[in-house]
Formats: C-alpha cells, sequence, structure tokens
C-alpha cells in the first residue's frame, strides 16, 4: 500500500508535467497546504499566520474553477475537521474530491472533464 505522501507526490509530478508548463494554454496550478507543524511553537505560528485545521492536502486551480483534493492512503479516513472544512467548500460551491491514488486523480481531470480549453 502506497502511503498518503507518495500518492501526493505522484499528482504533483502528473499534474504539472500535463497542466502546469509554459506550453499549456491556459496553464494551470496545483499546490500542496502544509498545514501541520514541526513542534508546538512552530503550529502556534502557522495558526497565527492563518492555519485552518482540516483544509485538504491539495489545491487545483484550472480554468474557471478551483478543486480541493484530499490525499488517503487506502485505508485512510478523514477527520473531523476535514469533514467541516469539505462541506464548507461545497457549501461555497467547490469542487472537493478524496483520492486514494494517482489513477483516481487522473480520472477526476481527464473522464469528468475538468480541464477545458
Amino acid at each position: 500500500m502506497e502511503s498518503e505522501g507518495k500518492v501526493q507526490q505522484k499528482i504533483i509530478f502528473w499534474f504539472r508535467n500535463n497542466y502546469c508548463t509554459k506550453l499549456n494554454n491556459p496553464q494551470c496550478a496545483i499546490f500542496s497546504v502544509p498545514n501541520e507543524g514541526k513542534n508546538a511553537k512552530e503550529q502556534a505560528a502557522k495558526i497565527a499566520t492563518g492555519l485552518m485545521s482540516g483544509v485538504s492536502d491539495l489545491v487545483v486551480m484550472l480554468p474557471s474553477r478551483v478543486l480541493f483534493v484530499e490525499v488517503k492512503d487506502a485505508k485512510g479516513l478523514q477527520k473531523p475537521k476535514q469533514k467541516d472544512f469539505e462541506n464548507i467548500a461545497q457549501g461555497l460551491g467547490f469542487d472537493y474530491y478524496i483520492v486514494r491514488s494517482l489513477e483516481d486523480f487522473q480520472e477526476i481531470i481527464n473522464k469528468k472533464g475538468l480541464y477545458k480549453k
């Protein structure tokens, strides 16, 4: 079973190479949201500067669309604050997905027609 970190790395690599180069028109973006500190002091500093518990692991910017993507391993479950964030995002009209593999993510991007030139 692949770790969440490994799945996330594969997603970032694939998406950036296929949708985020200067040759892509429009050029998209994907970035992670580091929402954990290494220790209590670092965590407190992040909270003071805007950290929000439960925010999705990835934010994907497509033409006229923003996706929030939570990466989980094969057995991973959402924490209550992650469910709260999902409800906020969806309540505001944004797409929120939970993916467990690169293939899950590719299906969202490719088969749902989210990338439109």
